[in-house]
């Protein structure tokens, strides 16, 4: 019998956040899987991934005051953002821009190393971060994040932390291939999710 996985412990997969056929994304549902997937970061078991983990945890905050303040608005992502938009502030929606980056970032990490197991997990963030975030980090931030990056575990240790085994013993096939296709399932929702979101935010009513 397989191991429980991390996969299996998450309070929201994105897998089930609900998306409308309008490409309406569920605002509870949504923030319960981001910050569900920051705990990620704790699983690759460095504290050099805690500013990783706090930009999105800090961004998924501004969300959720908002829809704590203005519930009837809030009920969709989109809904949330253009409603605040209309009252002349931006916080919960330049918070959704930074959000949509961080999982961009994760999706694309994750993706890397769905796609070629091989590569070192290190390299898989390294190279997604250097397609997504750094472009919008200041000078002082690249470093931050740089360090996070190197911190990464091998493919091996990720998968003990996931699967939640001791270091040194063995991971079998049964269990890799399990959080494998937990992994892909996550990621492709992920990714549906993030595209969905980018359109978005390129609209002008998403604008400020």
């Amino acid at each position: 019998m397989s191991s429980q996985t991390w996969f299996d412990g998450l309070k929201r997969s994105f897998a089930d956040v609900p998306v409308g056929a309008d490409n309406s994304i569920s605002t509870t549902e949504f923030l319960e899987a981001s910050e569900s997937l920051s705990t990620l970061f704790d699983v690759l078991g460095s504290k050099a991934f805690t500013p990783v983990k706090s930009d999105l945890v800090g961004n998924v905050k501004k969300l959720n005051d908002r829809q704590q303040a203005a519930p009837a608005e809030s009920e969709t992502v989109q809904a949330l953002s253009v409603n605040e938009l209309k009252t002349k502030k931006h916080t919960a929606s330049e918070g959704l821009l930074w959000l949509v980056r961080g999982l961009e970032f994760t999706a694309q990490s994750l993706r890397r190393h769905i796609d070629n197991t091989s590569e070192k997990l290190a390299d898989s963030f390294r190279g997604a971060y250097g397609d997504t975030l750094s472009k919008h980090h200041s000078w002082a931030m690249k470093p931050v994040f740089n360090l996070a990056m190197g911190a990464a575990p091998d493919n091996e240790n990720f998968y003990r932390s996931l699967a939640s085994i001791p270091a040194g013993a063995p991971v079998s096939d049964e269990t890799k291939a399990k959080i494998q296709e937990q992994l892909t399932r996550e990621v492709k929702a992920l990714e549906n999710i993030v595209v969905i979101l980018q359109k978005f935010q390129e609209q002008p009513e998403a604008k400020w």
